[in-house]
């Protein structure tokens, strides 16, 4: 079977359907992989022919955008139009060469969705964070206030909702754009047990467990204890980190941080503590006995896949999301604040009291215990044969 398949340019969107994508490919289907040149190398590795999506004004790259699509729907609504219709020449052309059996989209890369319904191709939704519906969503903390300036915003949306009819995408509302129901194929990188109100979702919904990718580059533990510091590519919150080093430094742990950047203004390290700008991730959770993170769906997958119990200190709703989550199955305990007397007591109690390891142990079990690729694969080939 051929896929066109959607993803937003992010490494959390991208990296957790590469292994499903290679999967795919080394059955002998061929996947076309629209996304963004600096993607392309991981792409092209797992099978798929990459088609670029840069230079068509696709406005969802600007990082200032980024930050103002999370406060502001009308705002988010429109960037999405507009990007949609900067690819809708391309995307028209080259759907109209490949002809695919199928479209599988990012869930918030809606010009994925809305490309599928212009064309009429059968479209699965691919969810690299927790499916949401109106059960789980409460998740996200959405206020009656958010819900009242949605309202006001509501003909400004309609504006651009009007602008994707004019090119033939059969668009009611912004509801047809964001939202999946029961009635929507969606493979979802999780397991059943770690999503919030799973017993919601109807049956095309596959759970088939986190993207693990195989160590690389093996760790070594050098302390009884291995404590393990991340907060994602993009957080350079460098007070939090001087926090963490001045509180660990004075422990016999052995302290692994890695910070996504360049590392070299901290001087003068206590020795217990090792500095990165990036690490083998999956290396370094297969020795930690505690994990501090910021709570992205994939750090957090993968901390638990390894059975360490985590430290939350999540940064955006999502997040909150994921650490609310975790704390509910007993698997971690949130930072009050980057105090070093918090950081040091959040970490001491999920290091010494057994519950802690016992909640992520039960989350481990239940991703091992899904389909996985092959679940995910049979899922899609069902969907495409006549």
């Amino acid at each position: 079977m051929k896929i066109a398949w959607f993803c937003i340019p992010a490494h959390g969107h991208t990296n957790p359907t590469l292994g499903l994508v290679k999967e795919l490919t080394d059955a002998g289907h061929e996947i076309f992989y629209f996304s963004f040149e600096q993607f392309r190398e991981k792409i092209e590795n797992a099978g798929a022919h990459f088609i670029g999506c840069d230079g068509y004004d696709f406005e969802m790259e600007d990082k200032e955008n980024a930050d103002r699509v999370g406060k502001d729907k009308a705002f988010a609504t429109e960037l999405l139009v507009s990007s949609t219709l900067a690819l809708d020449e391309m995307t028209t052309a080259k759907i109209g060469e490949i002809k695919p059996d199928l479209i599988v989209s990012d869930s918030v890369a809606f010009w994925g969705k809305l490309v599928a319904m212009k064309h009429g191709i059968p479209y699965v939704c691919s969810t690299t964070t927790f499916a949401f519906n109106r059960y789980s969503a409460a998740y996200m903390k959405e206020t009656p206030w958010d819900i009242l300036k949605m309202l006001f915003t509501m003909p400004r949306i309609n504006a651009q909702i009007r602008r994707l009819q004019q090119k033939g995408y059969p668009v009611k509302g912004i509801l047809d754009i964001v939202q999946n129901d029961n009635d929507t194929d969606t493979i979802v990188y999780t397991s059943k047990y770690f999503q919030p109100r799973s017993e919601t979702f109807s049956e095309r919904y596959h759970f088939i467990g986190p993207s693990i990718r195989p160590i690389t580059k093996p760790f070594t533990k050098t302390a009884e204890k291995t404590v393990y510091v991340s907060m994602g590519t993009v957080n350079q919150n460098r007070e939090f980190y001087r926090s963490c080093i001045h509180a660990m430094g004075q422990t016999d742990w052995q302290v692994i941080i890695s910070m996504g950047t360049n590392p070299d203004h901290f001087e003068d390290l206590p020795a217990n503590i090792q500095i990165y700008e990036s690490v083998d991730q999956m290396a370094v959770l297969s020795i930690a006995d505690a994990f501090i993170t910021h709570c992205g769906m994939n750090s957090a997958s993968e901390g638990l896949f390894f059975e360490v119990p985590l430290v939350l200190f999540p940064q955006t709703p999502e997040q909150g999301a994921v650490a609310k989550r975790t704390e509910e199955l007993g698997a971690g305990v949130r930072l009050k604040s980057i105090s070093e007397s918090d950081i040091l007591s959040a970490v001491k109690l999920v290091l010494n009291d057994p519950a802690y390891k016992a909640g992520a142990v039960r989350i481990s079990e239940s991703f091992r215990a899904c389909g996985g690729y092959t679940e995910a694969q049979a899922f899609l080939e069902s969907l495409v044969q006549h």
